[in-house]
Order: C-alpha cells, then sequence, then structure tokens
C-alpha cells in the first residue's frame, strides 16, 4: 500500500503544533559550572569561613598573611581538579555519544519514500517499517503484520505481534505495562523483529514514553553517599574545632585573670591590657580552628577520584560523574536488568538432545557425524534467515536467528552450494511446523513445535545414528524440564518421502531437538556471586513472566533458599510502602515490572538508609538510574540509559560492574587511610597549640609550619595514600550504611591514641633539659621541633596504610608513598637549612626556622620512628 504522507508545508505546521521529535540532550558539562559546583561541598564552605575569618585577623594585624593565600591557593586548587575530573568525564561520554551514528528511518513524504534522521520525524506521518528498523515516535501501526522487541522498553526479550488497528484507533494517553503488548500500539525505541508495516506518528519528542521517562530524570539526585558522610564529618569536625576555640579563649582569659591575682586588680590593669588579652585569646582560637579542620581532605578526594576515573577506562568502566565510582563501592544493594545484563539479551541455543532423552553437549555434538548433519540440513534448508556480507545474521524471526547463529556462517554457505530445495513450505501459526524437500537427497525435512512432529512420528536417531523406536515419557520429561527453566523447545526430523503441504509424513524420524532461550552471562553468573560474597544484596527487577525470570534467577544463583522472594509488579502493588520495607530483604527477583515499580524500589531503598545501585540498558531503566545513588548503564544500551547513570559498563560486562565496586571500595579505604593520616596531625597540632603556652612555650608551631601541614603534607599525602593497591579482603566486607560515619569508633581510637603520643612526644621534646644538650638555643630547638612533627606524621603513614601489622606490604604497588616520603624530608631539610644559603634566607625566615646540628637530626628521626611501635601496640591491645 501506498501513502502520499505529508507535504514540507504540513510537516512544518506539525512540528509547529506538535513540537519536534527530539529528545534534548543534558548540557553538556563545563569548566565553570563544576567550577562553581565544588564551593557547595561542607569543608570547602568550613575552609572559606577560616580563610575571611583569617584575612579579618591580618587586617587587624594579628595574623599573618601567608595562613588565608594558602587556605584560598588549596581552595582554588581543588575546584581546579574536580572540575577537570567533571569535565573530563562529560566529554569521554559525549565522544562515546557522538561516535554512534544518528538513527534513521523511511517516511513517505510529498508522494515518494524520503530517508531521513529520527529527530526530523512530526505527528501525521507515515513511517515505513522493515525487519529490524527502530521504532522513530509513539503511534499506531495502520497497515501490515510485524513483530517487534520491546526489551530497550519494558524489558521483555520475547517477540510481540502487532497488527493494523481499525480506522479510529488512537493511542492511549495513559501508558501502562499492558499498553506496550497490545496489538496496535508501537513506542519509540523499539525493535522490528519480522514483518513490514507502515507507522501512523501520533507523538513525538517529550510526549513519547521515552520522552517522558528522559523528563521524569530531570529529578533532583539524592546527595551521594560520600557527601553525606563528608558533611557529616564536617560537622564533628566544625564543633570540635569552635568549642575547642571557645573553651581554649575562655581558659587563657581565666588564665589572665588568675595571674593578676582576681577579677577585680585584671580590670585595674586598664582596657588597653584587656584588648591585647582578648585578641590574644581569639587569635589562639583562630588557630585552633585552623588546625582542627582537615584543609587537605577536600584535594585528597579530588585527586583520589581523578586518577581513579582514568584508571577505570582501561577496565572498560567509563566514569561520567567521578562520585559514582566511591559510592560503588558503599553499594548495600543492587537491582539489576534482566535482559541483555543478566542476561545476553538474545535468543540462542542452549542445549541439544536426542529422541530418547540424552542431552548432548553442544561442543560434542560434531562427534556425532550423522545426527549432527541431518541437524544442519533441517536448520540451514528449512529457515527465513541468512548471512549478510558482514556475517550477521539478517531475516526471519528471533527463533529463526538464533538457530542461523547455532549452524555458523560458514556451515551454511556450504550447505547453500551443496544441495537444493525441490519444494518448501514456510512456517505458519496453524501448522507450527515448517518443511522442506531436498530432491537430490529424496528427503523431506521438518522443524517446529514438538508435539506435532511426536504426532507424526515413530522413531528417533540414536546416538549411534541407527533408528529406534520412540519413547514419548521420556521425551515429554525432558521437554518438562526444559520448559521449567524457560526454554523454547523446537524438534527437528526427516522423512524419506516428499513433502505433503501441511502435513508432516507419518514416516517422520525424529533427529533430536534444541533448547533456545535468552540465556545467562556465564561472566554475569560469576559477577554476582562476587557481588554477593561482598554482602550486597542483589535483585532482578524486569518485564518478564514470573516463571521466566525465576528460571533465570534460580540459573544465575540469585534465588537460593525458600526464604528467597520472587514476585511480580502486581502483587508488589498490592503491599504499602512499610509491608514492602519488611519484605526488601528477603527480595531477589520482581517480574512483570513496569519503570515506577523501579523508581518505586529505589526511593524505598533510600529511606532505608541502604545505598542503592541499578544496572540496565533500556529506557525502562532510566528513570531508577537516575535516581539511584549509582546508576550502572550498558555501553550497548540506549543513550536515555547511558544520559541517566553515572557509570557506562563500556563492554556490558558484569565483571567491570565488580571491577567498580572493587576499585569503589578501595578508594573508600584510601580515603580512610588519608582521614586517620590526616587527623592525628590535626588532632596534636590542636592540643599542642592549645596548651602549650600554660607551659612556657609560645607558638611551638607558627602559622606558617600549619601552612605546611595543611598545604605540603596534606597535598602529598593524598599522592602517598590515594594509591594504595586494591586488596581482594574489601570484596568480603560488609557494606557501609548510608549514614555511617566516616570515623568509625576503631577510628577514633587510633587517631586519638597516636594524637596523644605525637602530643605527649612534643612535650617531651620541647620541656626535658635532656634534648637541650643537642642545640645552641631555643630557635634550634624549635626548628628540631618542626621537623620532629612533620616527621612523626611521616612515620604514621605507615600505621594507617594496615589495620593489623602488614604496613609495609605493597609498597613495591605504591611507588608514590616512598617518593613523597622522602620529597617531604628533602623540603623540609632545604627550609630549616635555608638561611645558609643568602638568597634564600627569607624562606627560613617565613617559617621561622634556623639550621641546627647535624646531630640533632638523627635525635629527631629516632623520636619520630617511636610512632610505628607505639601504633603497633595499640593495634594488639584494642579489638579491631
Amino acid at each position: 500500500m501506498h501513502y502520499n504522507g505529508l507535504s514540507d508545508k504540513e510537516v512544518a505546521e506539525s512540528r509547529e503544533k506538535y513540537g519536534s521529535n527530539v529528545i534534548p540532550d543534558s548540557e553538556p558539562t563545563t569548566f565553570w559550572a563544576e567550577f562553581k559546583e565544588t564551593f557547595g561541598d561542607p569543608m570547602i564552605r568550613i575552609l572559606l569561613a577560616i580563610a575571611v575569618l583569617m584575612i579579618v585577623m591580618c587586617v587587624l594585624g594579628y595574623a599573618d598573611i601567608y595562613e588565608p593565600i594558602g587556605t584560598i591557593v588549596a581552595i582554588l586548587i581543588v575546584a581546579f581538579v574536580s572540575a577537570k575530573t567533571g569535565v573530563a568525564s562529560d566529554t569521554k561520554y559525549r565522544q562515546l555519544k557522538d561516535s554512534t551514528k544518528k538513527d534513521q528511518c523511511k517516511v513517505y513524504r510529498n508522494g515518494v519514500v524520503a530517508v531521513i534522521d529520527m529527530d526530523d520525524v512530526v505527528v501525521g506521518d507515515k513511517v515505513l517499517l522493515q525487519s529490524g528498523d527502530k521504532i522513530p515516535a509513539d503511534g499506531v501501526l495502520i497497515h501490515g503484520h510485524i513483530k517487534v522487541d520491546n526489551s530497550a522498553l519494558n524489558g521483555e526479550a520475547e517477540e510481540c505481534s502487532k497488527t493494523a488497528a481499525p480506522g479510529e484507533f488512537r493511542l492511549a494517553d495513559e501508558i501502562t505495562g499492558d499498553t506496550f503488548v497490545d496489538k496496535h500500539s508501537l513506542f519509540r525505541g523499539a525493535v522490528l523483529f519480522d514483518g513490514e508495516g507502515v507507522l501512523d506518528v501520533q507523538k513525538v519528542g517529550l510526549a513519547t514514553m521515552m520522552g517522558k521517562m528522559a523528563e521524569e530524570m530531570q529529578d533532583e539526585e539524592p546527595d551521594s553517599p560520600l557527601k553525606v558522610k563528608l558533611s557529616n564529618l564536617a560537622g564533628l569536625i566544625s564543633r570540635f574545632g569552635y568549642i575547642g576555640a571557645v573553651v581554649i579563649a575562655a581558659m587563657y582569659l581565666a588564665f589572665y585573670v588568675i595571674s593578676a591575682g582576681g577579677i577585680g586588680p585584671y580590670l585595674d590593669t586598664g582596657a588597653t591590657e584587656i584588648i591585647k588579652d582578648v585578641v590574644e585569646a581569639v587569635s589562639l582560637a583562630v588557630v585552633i580552628i585552623v588546625c582542627a579542620v582537615p584543609e587537605g581532605l577536600p584535594l585528597m578526594i579530588s585527586l583520589v577520584l581523578m586518577q581513579n576515573t582514568s584508571k577505570m577506562l582501561d577496565h572498560n568502566v567509563l566514569v561520567r560523574k567521578a562520585e559514582g565510582i566511591e559510592t560503588a563501592g558503599s553499594l548495600n544493594i543492587l537491582f539489576s536488568d534482566k535482559t541483555g545484563t543478566i542476561t545476553k539479551g538474545r535468543l540462542e541455543v542452549v542445549e541439544f538432545f536426542t529422541g530418547d532423552g540424552i542431552t548432548i553437549p553442544l561442543a560434542e555434538l560434531p562427534q556425532h557425524g550423522k545426527i549432527k548433519g541431518l541437524v544442519d540440513l533441517a536448520i540451514g534448508k528449512n529457515s527465513q534467515s541468512m548471512f549478510d556480507a558482514s556475517g550477521n545474521v539478517i531475516g526471519g524471526n528471533a527463533t529463526d536467528q538464533a538457530l542461523m547463529k547455532f549452524l555458523g556462517q560458514e556451515l551454511f554457505g556450504k550447505l547453500e552450494s551443496s544441495c537444493t530445495v525441490t519444494l518448501s513450505q514456510g512456517f505458519n501459526s496453524a501448522n507450527k511446523f515448517s518443511q522442506a524437500y531436498l530432491g537430490e537427497l529424496k528427503k523431506t525435512f521438518y522443524k517446529g513445535a514438538p508435539e506435532r512432529l511426536l504426532n507424526a512420528s515413530t522413531k528417533y536417531l540414536s546416538l549411534s545414528g541407527e533408528e529406534h523406536p520412540i519413547s514419548l515419557r521420556a521425551i515429554n520429561a525432558k521437554i518438562d524440564e526444559l520448559a521449567s527453566k524457560s526454554m523454547r523447545v523446537l524438534a527437528f526430523g526427516y522423512s524419506n518421502q516428499q513433502m505433503t503441504e501441511n502435513k508432516i509424513n507419518d514416516d517422520t524420524v525424529i533427529v533430536g531437538f534444541v533448547g533456545i532461550r535468552d540465556d545467562v552471562r556465564p561472566e554475569a553468573r560469576e559477577a554476582i556471586a562476587a557481588v554477593q560474597g561482598a554482602g550486597i544484596q542483589v535483585v532482578m527487577i524486569t518485564g518478564d513472566r514470573l516463571e521466566t525470570a525465576v528460571a533465570i534467577a534460580t540459573d544465575a544463583g540469585l534465588l537460593k533458599t525458600e526464604d528467597d522472594v520472587a514476585l511480580t509488579s502486581a502483587q508488589l502493588n498490592e503491599l504499602s510502602d512499610e509491608e514492602v520495607k519488611q519484605i526488601i530483604p528477603r527480595i531477589r527477583v520482581i517480574a512483570r515490572a513496569l519503570p515506577t515499580d523501579k523508581s518505586r524500589m529505589v526511593r524505598l531503598c533510600q529511606e532505608m538508609n541502604l545505598v542503592v545501585g541499578m544496572t540496565g540498558d533500556g529506557v525502562n531503566d532510566s528513570p531508577a538510574l537516575k535516581r539511584a545513588d549509582v546508576g550502572f548503564a550498558m555501553g550497548s544500551g540506549t543513550e536515555a540509559a547511558k544520559e541517566a547513570g553515572k557509570i557506562v559498563i563500556l563492554d556490558d560486562n558484569f565483571k567491570s560492574i565488580k571491577d567498580a565496586i572493587w576499585y569503589g571500595r578501595t578508594i573508600y579505604h584510601n580515603i580512610l587511610k588519608f582521614c586517620k593520616f590526616q587527623l592525628v596531625i590535626n588532632v596534636a597540632a590542636v592540643v599542642v597549640s592549645a596548651i602549650s603556652p600554660f607551659f612556657g612555650v609560645e607558638e611551638p608551631l607558627k602559622v606558617t609550619h600549619l601552612l605546611f601541614v595543611n598545604l605540603v603534607m596534606d597535598g602529598l599525602g593524598a599522592i602517598m595514600l590515594g594509591n594504595e593497591p586494591a586488596q581482594e579482603r574489601y570484596m568480603t566486607e560488609k557494606p557501609r550504611r548510608r549514614d555511617e560515619s566516616i570515623v568509625s569508633k576503631p577510628m577514633m581510637v587510633q587517631i586519638l591514641t597516636m594524637g596523644l603520643w605525637l602530643t605527649v612526644l612534643s612535650f617531651l621534646f620541647l620541656k626535658l633539659p635532656f634534648f637541650d644538650q643537642f642545640f645552641a638555643n631555643t630557635e634550634q630547638k624549635l626548628s628540631a621541633y618542626f621537623v620532629l612533627f612533620i616527621w612523626s606524621a611521616l612515620f604514621n603513614g605507615f600505621n594507617v596504610r594496615d589495620d593489623g601489622f602488614a604496613i609495609f606490604k605493597g609498597l613495591n604497588e605504591n611507588t608514590g608513598f616512598m617518593k613523597v616520603f622522602l620529597a617531604i624530608v628533602v623540603i623540609q631539610a632545604l627550609i630549616v637549612n635555608a638561611p645558609l644559603v643568602p638568597a634564600c634566607a627569607w624562606i627560613g625566615s617565613m617559617f621561622s626556622c634556623v639550621p641546627f646540628p647535624p646531630v640533632g637530626w638523627p635525635v629527631v628521626g629516632i623520636l619520630a620512628v617511636t610512632m610505628i611501635p607505639v601504633d603497633m601496640i595499640r593495634k594488639a591491645v584494642t579489638p579491631k
């Protein structure tokens, strides 16, 4: 049937009235947008407040300009690194997207068939659909009979038959799961399996089902678990710093009052002296706040995420949002699409058995020459599918294509040239079989439903190639077994008579049977086991019927015990949110799922403080991919899915998902290591700065020393600990809750123990007369203390590498650790000895350092090394 289609004028009018078929992409990430987003980080806000406070103090003449400048520089570096990482990830994704050619379609326009981009389709267009085409917009089939694959929309791998609609049929306004599989409606993103027809376009662009899903993905995303934890840590540190500052300031004012002999005598000292004391107390309070806040933490996280974003690309994982890597390691529950994710996304032959129910492994079938040869003829000469020049299977339905792939291109080519089909009859729904007569062999070959061939057969071919009487009981038992595994069974046979139309000859011999299904990926089984071993609950959520979903889930290792729950969308929707929450820990399968079910499950799990992951490749997965804490989109999936996910799995391989989880856990462990490394320094700096004046030591740590700690130590510390190697044990740990604090009780014990030891070490060095003999004056001793403080922190860097005693293990895998260690030692030696070079004397002046005798260096080194045995003792006596 021919259609004139729309004229150019009508196309313009339709586009003006109903809109374009373009589904807008998200705007590309810009450097400036990412740069500004950094300032929403809670730790960065604290740093900004400190910088402003320090600037005020500088203006009043009570602080050096170095600290606010250093803090601002640190903030700008963090913002730059974060922005660069975000833009690089987004650019990689858009390059991947742009490398894919735009989809096109055939439409009737101006009386002829024109090939146009899908984006140019308008309401009212009549689109010519042929096998392999993708539906360009939502509408109704008005001519022809086709079979479509809706798996990109609803997860169903089954063929869905569509017939021409009555003249007045309109697409439903409210789309449900049943609308996808009605007889006439077609939706953007579906693919034609077979047939030819004409689509009347009734909805385009954002009005389509795919467009509505794209709009739904514009909702605000929840904060990442890392951001939640950092917010909590920032609040904890803020309280520690601010309360500590107020308490210390009050203590100092009280000290001044007591020293003066009471409140009355103190007031008699005059307003000038009192103001001076208040300013000194406030100055010290500011120093306390500066010491308390880990300025290097945001920088460390930015650097680590940037480094690992690049690494993951080598593992076929494209990280679109850098925080997605760390979030992957925090997962408590992972919802996975079935089609194309757990399964291969296409039908294939997975089992072969003979007429007596004996299974022959597919790899061993060539060893049974007679059976293999006859099956090859029954497939190769009895199919509507074939291979194109590129080796792709074209034509026929999904079952024919699966059988043709099983046959193979090389063998198909040989059969094409060896035998000629004299008579044939294709498959139809009434007969449920197809047949082909080969005149040269004087045999008719059949392919069809087992019940049809078995009704006409009395014999089967055994493994040895001999004919034997058939046992229907054994065959039916085997067919029922495969049906329970959601396999579609086809039978093959031959007759020594010429074919009879619409009939199977009564001398037909059964050659064998095949089981066909969309099978589980072998690597998916291993990956699911690894993810479950990591304590992560895996739930398959699919549009397929429950029986199929249960069979696949059992094969994939998801359903193992009687307590495991598999239910349908209808059953799920009969339950209230609270009832669903009660059974969530036992849910393993949700069948006949709608997009709303996926989004609901993500929401409920997040309300339970679970960190939620979602894998998928279809448009139907996109809203849930967006709402989940981390969405894993398949590289071969729809653009909508990739746009929604934080991570794109380029090779569609579950192993890559497992690697992303493993890397995420490694990153989190490295962040914890750095927190322990830095917070020990901060605790010691706060305590030493706070109480040293009471012991007669004025400013043992100058503002520039703290600047060195916060910028050089923290920045280089990020490199030291950010590249710590991944360990297998990370994948056996229990997942963390969303609201779990970064600082655990064991971690707090380590921070306080080592921070207090560094404090004790500091006062032993500063106050014991024994150490005076190694230095000529107080200036030299304070310079040596600066070295002692930094070296102690460096040796503590070994302690935080492992929660046990293997603190030196794996240094060869993190070569940057020792390089940074030595670099800091050298930098500090240069700072201390800078006054020996007249041109560099200003460096020593800035850091309040003077050279000290060579004997002082080993003394300082020995004291600093004590950090290691002290922590070893702590590890031995405290529970892990």
